[in-house]
Protein backbone atom coordinates (compact mmCIF):
# COMPACT_ATOMS: atom_id res chain seq x y z
CA UNK A 1 0.00 0.00 0.00
CA UNK A 2 1.43 3.35 -1.05
CA UNK A 3 1.89 6.17 1.48
CA UNK A 4 -0.31 9.25 1.13
CA UNK A 5 0.77 12.86 1.79
CA UNK A 6 -0.87 16.22 1.53
CA UNK A 7 2.26 17.55 -0.21
CA UNK A 8 5.24 15.83 -1.81
CA UNK A 9 8.18 18.06 -2.75
CA UNK A 10 10.82 16.84 -5.20
CA UNK A 11 14.03 18.69 -4.48
CA UNK A 12 15.47 19.96 -1.19
CA UNK A 13 17.32 23.04 -2.36
CA UNK A 14 16.41 26.58 -1.20
CA UNK A 15 13.07 26.39 -3.01
CA UNK A 16 12.10 22.84 -2.09
CA UNK A 17 13.05 22.61 1.56
CA UNK A 18 11.44 25.97 2.33
CA UNK A 19 8.23 24.88 0.57
CA UNK A 20 8.22 21.65 2.60
CA UNK A 21 8.71 23.40 5.93
CA UNK A 22 6.10 26.06 5.16
CA UNK A 23 3.56 23.42 4.14
CA UNK A 24 4.25 21.51 7.35
CA UNK A 25 3.74 24.70 9.35
CA UNK A 26 0.23 24.78 7.90
CA UNK A 27 -0.39 21.40 9.48
CA UNK A 28 -0.07 19.35 6.29
CA UNK A 29 1.66 15.98 5.98
CA UNK A 30 4.78 16.53 3.87
CA UNK A 31 7.56 14.52 2.26
CA UNK A 32 10.61 16.11 0.62
CA UNK A 33 12.72 13.98 -1.73
CA UNK A 34 16.32 14.73 -2.68
CA UNK A 35 19.30 12.77 -4.01
CA UNK A 36 22.13 15.34 -3.78
CA UNK A 37 25.41 13.56 -3.19
CA UNK A 38 28.62 15.38 -2.30
CA UNK A 39 32.05 14.48 -3.62
CA UNK A 40 32.78 12.54 -0.44
CA UNK A 41 29.87 10.23 -1.26
CA UNK A 42 27.62 11.56 1.50
CA UNK A 43 24.04 12.60 0.81
CA UNK A 44 22.88 16.00 2.01
CA UNK A 45 19.91 18.33 1.78
CA UNK A 46 20.31 21.93 0.61
CA UNK A 47 20.85 21.49 -3.14
CA UNK A 48 23.45 23.36 -5.18
CA UNK A 49 23.19 26.60 -3.21
CA UNK A 50 24.13 25.15 0.13
CA UNK A 51 26.47 22.37 -0.98
CA UNK A 52 28.22 23.69 -4.07
CA UNK A 53 27.17 27.29 -4.71
CA UNK A 54 26.01 30.26 -2.66
CA UNK A 55 27.31 29.23 0.77
CA UNK A 56 30.71 27.61 0.04
CA UNK A 57 31.57 30.34 -2.47
CA UNK A 58 30.89 33.07 0.09
CA UNK A 59 33.04 31.23 2.64
CA UNK A 60 35.98 31.22 0.23
CA UNK A 61 35.31 34.79 -0.87
CA UNK A 62 35.56 35.90 2.76
CA UNK A 63 38.78 33.96 3.34
CA UNK A 64 40.40 35.24 0.17
CA UNK A 65 39.39 38.84 0.90
CA UNK A 66 40.93 38.68 4.38
CA UNK A 67 44.16 37.38 2.84
CA UNK A 68 44.11 40.13 0.24
CA UNK A 69 43.46 42.83 2.83
CA UNK A 70 46.27 41.53 5.02
CA UNK A 71 48.66 42.11 2.12
CA UNK A 72 47.26 45.36 0.76
CA UNK A 73 45.31 47.21 3.48
CA UNK A 74 46.57 46.27 6.92
CA UNK A 75 49.61 48.53 6.62
CA UNK A 76 47.31 51.52 6.18
CA UNK A 77 45.66 50.60 9.48
CA UNK A 78 49.03 50.55 11.21
CA UNK A 79 48.98 46.76 11.41
CA UNK A 80 52.14 44.85 10.58
CA UNK A 81 51.33 41.42 9.19
CA UNK A 82 54.55 39.75 8.15
CA UNK A 83 54.83 36.42 6.41
CA UNK A 84 51.08 36.04 5.87
CA UNK A 85 50.67 32.67 4.20
CA UNK A 86 47.89 30.77 2.49
CA UNK A 87 46.69 27.50 3.93
CA UNK A 88 44.33 26.25 1.23
CA UNK A 89 43.66 23.11 3.23
CA UNK A 90 42.59 25.20 6.20
CA UNK A 91 40.37 27.39 4.03
CA UNK A 92 38.72 24.36 2.49
CA UNK A 93 38.26 22.70 5.86
CA UNK A 94 36.46 25.81 7.13
CA UNK A 95 34.27 25.92 4.00
CA UNK A 96 33.33 22.27 4.37
CA UNK A 97 32.55 22.72 8.06
CA UNK A 98 30.12 25.57 7.33
CA UNK A 99 28.38 23.50 4.68
CA UNK A 100 28.06 20.48 7.00
CA UNK A 101 26.57 22.59 9.76
CA UNK A 102 23.95 24.12 7.49
CA UNK A 103 22.98 20.90 5.72
CA UNK A 104 22.64 19.25 9.07
CA UNK A 105 20.48 22.18 10.08
CA UNK A 106 18.01 21.41 7.31
CA UNK A 107 17.72 17.81 8.48
CA UNK A 108 17.04 19.17 11.96
CA UNK A 109 14.39 21.55 10.65
CA UNK A 110 12.68 18.70 8.81
CA UNK A 111 12.57 16.69 12.02
CA UNK A 112 11.30 19.64 14.08
CA UNK A 113 8.53 20.37 11.55
CA UNK A 114 7.67 16.68 11.03
CA UNK A 115 8.69 16.69 7.37
CA UNK A 116 9.70 13.27 6.01
CA UNK A 117 13.09 13.90 4.41
CA UNK A 118 13.53 11.11 1.88
CA UNK A 119 16.95 10.42 0.35
CA UNK A 120 16.65 9.16 -3.19
CA UNK A 121 15.17 9.96 -6.59
CA UNK A 122 11.72 11.43 -7.12
CA UNK A 123 9.77 11.17 -10.37
CA UNK A 124 6.35 12.62 -11.09
CA UNK A 125 3.88 10.11 -12.51
CA UNK A 126 0.39 10.66 -13.84
CA UNK A 127 -2.35 11.41 -11.34
CA UNK A 128 -0.10 13.31 -8.89
CA UNK A 129 1.69 10.13 -7.92
CA UNK A 130 5.40 10.21 -7.20
CA UNK A 131 7.79 7.34 -7.74
CA UNK A 132 10.37 7.42 -4.97
CA UNK A 133 13.50 5.32 -5.40
CA UNK A 134 15.61 5.22 -2.21
CA UNK A 135 19.38 5.24 -2.68
CA UNK A 136 19.50 1.83 -1.13
CA UNK A 137 16.11 0.34 -1.95
CA UNK A 138 13.42 -0.48 -4.47
CA UNK A 139 11.03 2.06 -6.01
CA UNK A 140 7.81 2.81 -4.21
CA UNK A 141 4.85 4.99 -5.08
CA UNK A 142 3.77 7.98 -3.01
CA UNK A 143 0.36 9.55 -3.44
CA UNK A 144 -0.19 13.25 -2.92
CA UNK A 145 -2.93 15.82 -3.05
CA UNK A 146 -0.29 18.31 -4.19
CA UNK A 147 3.17 17.96 -5.72
CA UNK A 148 5.83 20.67 -5.81
CA UNK A 149 8.65 20.31 -8.34
CA UNK A 150 11.86 21.98 -7.18
CA UNK A 151 14.56 20.09 -9.07
CA UNK A 152 16.92 23.06 -9.49
CA UNK A 153 19.55 23.61 -12.16
CA UNK A 154 22.97 22.42 -13.34
CA UNK A 155 25.94 24.17 -15.01
CA UNK A 156 25.81 24.51 -18.77
CA UNK A 157 28.51 22.43 -20.45
CA UNK A 158 30.14 23.60 -23.67
CA UNK A 159 30.75 21.17 -26.50
CA UNK A 160 33.98 23.00 -27.27
CA UNK A 161 35.25 22.51 -23.71
CA UNK A 162 33.59 19.52 -22.00
CA UNK A 163 34.11 19.05 -18.27
CA UNK A 164 36.69 16.54 -17.10
CA UNK A 165 36.53 17.54 -13.38
CA UNK A 166 40.31 17.92 -13.35
CA UNK A 167 41.48 20.49 -15.90
CA UNK A 168 38.26 21.84 -17.40
CA UNK A 169 35.94 22.30 -14.45
CA UNK A 170 32.56 23.65 -13.41
CA UNK A 171 31.76 25.99 -10.53
CA UNK A 172 31.54 23.14 -8.00
CA UNK A 173 35.01 21.82 -8.86
CA UNK A 174 36.35 25.39 -8.70
CA UNK A 175 35.26 25.62 -5.07
CA UNK A 176 37.16 22.49 -4.11
CA UNK A 177 40.58 23.17 -5.62
CA UNK A 178 43.34 22.00 -3.29
CA UNK A 179 45.96 24.44 -4.56
CA UNK A 180 46.07 27.91 -6.06
CA UNK A 181 46.36 27.65 -9.86
CA UNK A 182 49.26 29.66 -11.21
CA UNK A 183 47.21 30.50 -14.30
CA UNK A 184 43.42 30.36 -14.26
CA UNK A 185 41.02 30.79 -17.16
CA UNK A 186 37.35 31.60 -16.69
CA UNK A 187 34.78 31.39 -19.48
CA UNK A 188 31.94 33.76 -18.64
CA UNK A 189 32.03 37.09 -16.78
CA UNK A 190 28.67 36.69 -15.10
CA UNK A 191 28.04 36.41 -11.38
CA UNK A 192 29.60 32.97 -10.96
CA UNK A 193 32.60 33.65 -13.18
CA UNK A 194 33.48 36.93 -11.50
CA UNK A 195 33.08 35.56 -7.98
CA UNK A 196 35.23 32.50 -8.65
CA UNK A 197 37.78 34.52 -10.58
CA UNK A 198 37.98 36.95 -7.66
CA UNK A 199 38.57 34.18 -5.11
CA UNK A 200 41.57 32.74 -6.86
CA UNK A 201 42.94 36.09 -8.08
CA UNK A 202 43.10 37.32 -4.48
CA UNK A 203 44.98 34.18 -3.52
CA UNK A 204 47.56 34.69 -6.26
CA UNK A 205 46.25 33.23 -9.52
CA UNK A 206 46.85 35.01 -12.79
CA UNK A 207 43.23 35.15 -14.01
CA UNK A 208 41.99 35.66 -17.57
CA UNK A 209 38.25 35.92 -18.17
CA UNK A 210 36.63 35.39 -21.57
CA UNK A 211 33.21 37.02 -22.03
CA UNK A 212 31.18 36.80 -25.24
CA UNK A 213 29.16 39.95 -24.52
CA UNK A 214 30.58 43.30 -25.59
CA UNK A 215 29.63 44.87 -22.26
CA UNK A 216 30.64 43.76 -18.78
CA UNK A 217 27.67 42.95 -16.53
CA UNK A 218 25.05 43.62 -19.19
CA UNK A 219 22.29 43.05 -16.62
CA UNK A 220 23.56 45.80 -14.29
CA UNK A 221 23.24 49.56 -14.52
CA UNK A 222 25.90 50.95 -16.86
CA UNK A 223 27.29 53.39 -14.29
CA UNK A 224 27.81 50.53 -11.86
CA UNK A 225 29.31 48.30 -14.54
CA UNK A 226 31.86 50.99 -15.44
CA UNK A 227 33.05 51.24 -11.84
CA UNK A 228 33.19 47.43 -11.61
CA UNK A 229 35.28 47.15 -14.77
CA UNK A 230 37.82 49.63 -13.39
CA UNK A 231 38.02 47.86 -10.03
CA UNK A 232 38.41 44.39 -11.55
CA UNK A 233 41.21 45.65 -13.79
CA UNK A 234 43.02 47.14 -10.79
CA UNK A 235 42.67 43.78 -9.02
CA UNK A 236 44.46 42.06 -11.88
CA UNK A 237 41.51 40.37 -13.58
CA UNK A 238 42.17 40.34 -17.32
CA UNK A 239 38.64 40.46 -18.77
CA UNK A 240 38.37 40.08 -22.54
CA UNK A 241 34.99 41.31 -23.82
CA UNK A 242 33.39 40.42 -27.13
CA UNK A 243 35.40 37.20 -27.03
CA UNK A 244 34.07 33.79 -28.00
CA UNK A 245 35.59 30.49 -26.93
CA UNK A 246 36.34 28.29 -29.94
CA UNK A 247 37.93 25.35 -28.17
CA UNK A 248 40.01 24.08 -25.27
CA UNK A 249 42.61 21.33 -25.38
CA UNK A 250 44.14 19.59 -22.39
CA UNK A 251 47.88 18.99 -22.71
CA UNK A 252 50.79 17.94 -20.50
CA UNK A 253 51.41 21.48 -19.24
CA UNK A 254 47.84 22.69 -18.89
CA UNK A 255 44.85 23.73 -20.97
CA UNK A 256 45.22 25.62 -24.25
CA UNK A 257 42.29 28.02 -24.63
CA UNK A 258 41.39 29.16 -28.14
CA UNK A 259 39.16 32.18 -28.63
CA UNK A 260 38.24 34.79 -31.20
CA UNK A 261 37.13 38.40 -31.29
CA UNK A 262 36.95 41.14 -33.90
CA UNK A 263 40.73 41.13 -34.03
CA UNK A 264 40.93 37.51 -35.06
CA UNK A 265 41.95 34.23 -33.44
CA UNK A 266 43.90 34.05 -30.17
CA UNK A 267 45.04 31.51 -27.60
CA UNK A 268 46.56 31.28 -24.12
CA UNK A 269 47.47 28.50 -21.73
CA UNK A 270 46.17 27.99 -18.18
CA UNK A 271 46.52 25.41 -15.44
CA UNK A 272 42.78 25.24 -14.84
CA UNK A 273 39.81 26.36 -16.92
CA UNK A 274 36.49 27.18 -15.26
CA UNK A 275 33.38 27.10 -17.45
CA UNK A 276 30.84 29.54 -15.99
CA UNK A 277 28.48 30.37 -18.85
CA UNK A 278 25.28 29.93 -16.91
CA UNK A 279 22.98 27.17 -15.70
CA UNK A 280 20.05 25.25 -17.12
CA UNK A 281 17.02 23.64 -15.45
CA UNK A 282 17.59 20.11 -14.23
CA UNK A 283 14.68 17.88 -15.17
CA UNK A 284 16.44 14.61 -16.05
CA UNK A 285 14.34 11.72 -14.84
CA UNK A 286 11.91 14.11 -13.16
CA UNK A 287 8.84 13.57 -15.32
CA UNK A 288 7.07 10.50 -16.66
CA UNK A 289 5.95 10.83 -20.25
CA UNK A 290 2.31 10.91 -19.16
CA UNK A 291 2.85 13.31 -16.22
CA UNK A 292 1.17 16.14 -18.14
CA UNK A 293 3.94 18.64 -17.38
CA UNK A 294 5.01 20.86 -20.27
CA UNK A 295 8.49 22.32 -20.81
CA UNK A 296 9.35 25.37 -22.89
CA UNK A 297 11.99 25.45 -25.63
CA UNK A 298 14.75 26.11 -23.06
CA UNK A 299 13.75 23.25 -20.79
CA UNK A 300 11.97 25.29 -18.12
CA UNK A 301 8.74 23.95 -16.64
CA UNK A 302 5.87 26.13 -17.83
CA UNK A 303 4.00 27.76 -14.94
CA UNK A 304 1.64 30.69 -14.40
CA UNK A 305 2.27 33.71 -12.14
CA UNK A 306 1.47 31.57 -9.09
CA UNK A 307 3.79 28.72 -10.08
CA UNK A 308 0.97 26.39 -11.16
CA UNK A 309 1.80 23.92 -13.92
CA UNK A 310 -0.77 22.76 -16.45
CA UNK A 311 -1.63 19.85 -14.15
CA UNK A 312 -4.00 20.78 -11.34
CA UNK A 313 -2.36 20.33 -7.97
CA UNK A 314 1.17 20.26 -9.38
CA UNK A 315 3.43 23.30 -8.89
CA UNK A 316 7.00 24.12 -9.93
CA UNK A 317 9.37 26.58 -8.29
CA UNK A 318 12.97 27.79 -8.23
CA UNK A 319 15.55 27.37 -10.97
CA UNK A 320 13.36 24.97 -12.94
CA UNK A 321 10.91 27.77 -13.85
CA UNK A 322 11.09 31.23 -15.46
CA UNK A 323 12.76 34.14 -13.74
CA UNK A 324 16.19 34.73 -12.25
CA UNK A 325 18.04 31.71 -10.88
CA UNK A 326 18.39 33.07 -7.36
CA UNK A 327 18.05 31.12 -4.12
CA UNK A 328 15.91 33.80 -2.46
CA UNK A 329 13.57 33.92 -5.44
CA UNK A 330 13.08 30.14 -5.20
CA UNK A 331 12.52 30.29 -1.45
CA UNK A 332 9.82 32.93 -1.80
CA UNK A 333 8.12 30.83 -4.48
CA UNK A 334 8.22 27.93 -2.03
CA UNK A 335 6.41 30.04 0.57
CA UNK A 336 3.96 31.26 -2.09
CA UNK A 337 2.97 27.77 -3.20
CA UNK A 338 2.68 26.36 0.33
CA UNK A 339 0.45 29.26 1.35
CA UNK A 340 -1.72 28.87 -1.75
CA UNK A 341 -2.17 25.16 -1.07
CA UNK A 342 -3.22 26.07 2.47
CA UNK A 343 -5.88 28.37 1.06
CA UNK A 344 -4.19 31.64 1.95
CA UNK A 345 -3.65 34.73 -0.18
CA UNK A 346 -0.06 34.93 -1.36
CA UNK A 347 2.13 36.50 -4.01
CA UNK A 348 5.72 37.10 -5.03
CA UNK A 349 6.66 40.60 -6.12
CA UNK A 350 9.06 39.80 -8.94
CA UNK A 351 9.75 43.50 -9.49
CA UNK A 352 11.71 43.84 -6.26
CA UNK A 353 13.95 40.78 -6.23
CA UNK A 354 17.48 41.91 -5.31
CA UNK A 355 20.59 40.70 -7.12
CA UNK A 356 24.03 40.56 -5.48
CA UNK A 357 27.52 39.81 -6.77
CA UNK A 358 29.85 39.05 -3.85
CA UNK A 359 33.06 40.37 -5.37
CA UNK A 360 35.15 43.09 -3.72
CA UNK A 361 33.63 45.58 -3.96
CA UNK A 362 30.22 43.94 -3.76
CA UNK A 363 27.61 44.79 -6.38
CA UNK A 364 23.89 44.82 -5.66
CA UNK A 365 20.76 46.16 -7.24
CA UNK A 366 16.98 46.05 -7.20
CA UNK A 367 14.45 47.35 -9.68
CA UNK A 368 15.17 48.90 -13.05
CA UNK A 369 18.44 50.16 -14.47
CA UNK A 370 18.63 53.66 -15.88
CA UNK A 371 18.76 52.15 -19.36
CA UNK A 372 15.51 50.25 -18.75
CA UNK A 373 13.71 53.29 -17.38
CA UNK A 374 14.91 55.41 -20.30
CA UNK A 375 13.64 52.79 -22.75
CA UNK A 376 10.23 52.79 -21.04
CA UNK A 377 9.82 56.47 -21.85
CA UNK A 378 8.98 57.47 -18.29
CA UNK A 379 10.49 60.75 -17.08
CA UNK A 380 13.01 60.05 -14.36
CA UNK A 381 15.70 61.56 -12.17
CA UNK A 382 18.85 60.06 -10.67
CA UNK A 383 21.00 60.71 -7.68
CA UNK A 384 24.34 59.18 -6.74
CA UNK A 385 26.75 59.36 -3.85
CA UNK A 386 30.32 58.00 -3.78
CA UNK A 387 31.63 55.93 -0.89
CA UNK A 388 34.79 58.07 -1.00
CA UNK A 389 32.69 60.76 0.73
CA UNK A 390 31.36 58.38 3.39
CA UNK A 391 33.13 58.48 6.76
CA UNK A 392 32.43 54.85 7.63
CA UNK A 393 33.79 53.65 4.27
CA UNK A 394 36.92 55.73 4.80
CA UNK A 395 37.41 54.16 8.21
CA UNK A 396 37.11 50.74 6.58
CA UNK A 397 39.58 51.65 3.80
CA UNK A 398 36.90 50.62 1.31
CA UNK A 399 35.96 53.76 -0.57
CA UNK A 400 35.53 52.43 -4.09
CA UNK A 401 32.04 52.56 -5.54
CA UNK A 402 28.80 54.44 -5.09
CA UNK A 403 25.06 54.31 -4.48
CA UNK A 404 22.74 55.31 -7.32
CA UNK A 405 18.98 55.81 -7.06
CA UNK A 406 16.52 56.21 -9.92
CA UNK A 407 13.08 57.69 -9.34
CA UNK A 408 10.09 58.84 -11.36
CA UNK A 409 9.68 62.58 -11.92
CA UNK A 410 5.89 62.58 -11.69
CA UNK A 411 5.37 60.91 -8.29
CA UNK A 412 8.94 60.49 -6.98
CA UNK A 413 8.55 56.69 -6.70
CA UNK A 414 11.78 54.73 -6.45
CA UNK A 415 12.31 52.74 -9.65
CA UNK A 416 15.73 51.27 -8.99
CA UNK A 417 18.65 51.33 -6.56
CA UNK A 418 22.15 50.27 -7.58
CA UNK A 419 25.14 49.87 -5.27
CA UNK A 420 28.77 48.99 -5.80
CA UNK A 421 30.88 49.18 -2.69
CA UNK A 422 31.42 47.74 0.78
CA UNK A 423 28.59 45.55 2.11
CA UNK A 424 26.40 46.29 -0.91
CA UNK A 425 24.63 42.98 -0.41
CA UNK A 426 23.50 44.09 3.04
CA UNK A 427 22.73 47.69 2.12
CA UNK A 428 20.40 46.67 -0.71
CA UNK A 429 17.93 45.36 1.88
CA UNK A 430 16.86 48.91 2.72
CA UNK A 431 16.16 49.60 -0.93
CA UNK A 432 14.17 46.37 -1.34
CA UNK A 433 11.98 47.23 1.65
CA UNK A 434 11.50 50.79 0.44
CA UNK A 435 10.46 49.65 -3.03
CA UNK A 436 8.17 46.92 -1.64
CA UNK A 437 6.19 49.72 0.00
CA UNK A 438 6.40 52.00 -3.09
CA UNK A 439 8.54 54.50 -1.25
CA UNK A 440 9.75 57.76 -2.77
CA UNK A 441 13.13 59.44 -2.59
CA UNK A 442 11.53 61.87 -0.15
CA UNK A 443 10.67 58.95 2.14
CA UNK A 444 14.34 57.97 2.26
CA UNK A 445 15.39 61.62 2.57
CA UNK A 446 13.23 61.97 5.69
CA UNK A 447 14.42 58.69 7.23
CA UNK A 448 17.11 59.17 9.87
CA UNK A 449 20.20 57.08 9.17
CA UNK A 450 22.81 56.33 11.82
CA UNK A 451 26.09 58.24 11.64
CA UNK A 452 28.65 57.15 10.77
CA UNK A 453 27.29 54.29 8.69
CA UNK A 454 27.47 52.99 5.15
CA UNK A 455 23.69 53.36 4.88
CA UNK A 456 24.09 57.13 4.94
CA UNK A 457 25.18 56.78 1.32
CA UNK A 458 21.67 55.65 0.40
CA UNK A 459 20.28 58.67 2.23
CA UNK A 460 22.66 61.01 0.41
CA UNK A 461 21.94 59.44 -2.99
CA UNK A 462 18.21 60.00 -2.41
CA UNK A 463 18.94 63.61 -1.50
CA UNK A 464 21.11 63.98 -4.61
CA UNK A 465 18.16 63.01 -6.82
CA UNK A 466 16.67 66.40 -5.87
CA UNK A 467 20.03 68.20 -5.81
CA UNK A 468 19.96 68.25 -1.99
CA UNK A 469 23.00 66.13 -1.10
CA UNK A 470 24.61 67.50 2.05
CA UNK A 471 27.99 65.79 2.07
CA UNK A 472 28.92 65.90 -1.59
CA UNK A 473 28.69 68.46 -4.37
CA UNK A 474 25.39 68.17 -6.23
CA UNK A 475 25.58 67.68 -9.99
CA UNK A 476 24.07 70.57 -11.99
Amino acid sequence: MSKKYDVVVIGAGPAGYIAAIRAAQHGMSVACIDEWQNRDGKYAFGGTCLNAGCIPSKALLESSELYHRAHHEFKKHGISAKDVKIDIGGMQKRRASIVRQLTGGIAGLFKANKVDGLVGHGKLLAGKKVEFTPVDGEPETLEADNVILASGSVPIELGSAPFDQENIIDSWDALELEAVPGRLGVIGAGVIGLELGSVWARLGSEVTVIEAMDNLLFMADRDVAKVAAKDFKQQGLDIKLGARLTGATVGKTGVTVNWEDKGGDHSFEVDKLIIAVGRKPYTDGLLAEDSGIVLDERGFIIVDDECRTRVKGVYAIGDSVRGPMLAHKGSEEGVLVADLIAGELAEVNYDVIPSVIYTAPEIAWVGQTEEQVKESGRAYKTGSFPFMANGRAKGMEQTSGMVKVIAAVDDDELLGVHIIGPMAGELIGEAVLAMEFSASTEDIQRTIHAHPSLSESIHEAALAADKKALNFTNKP
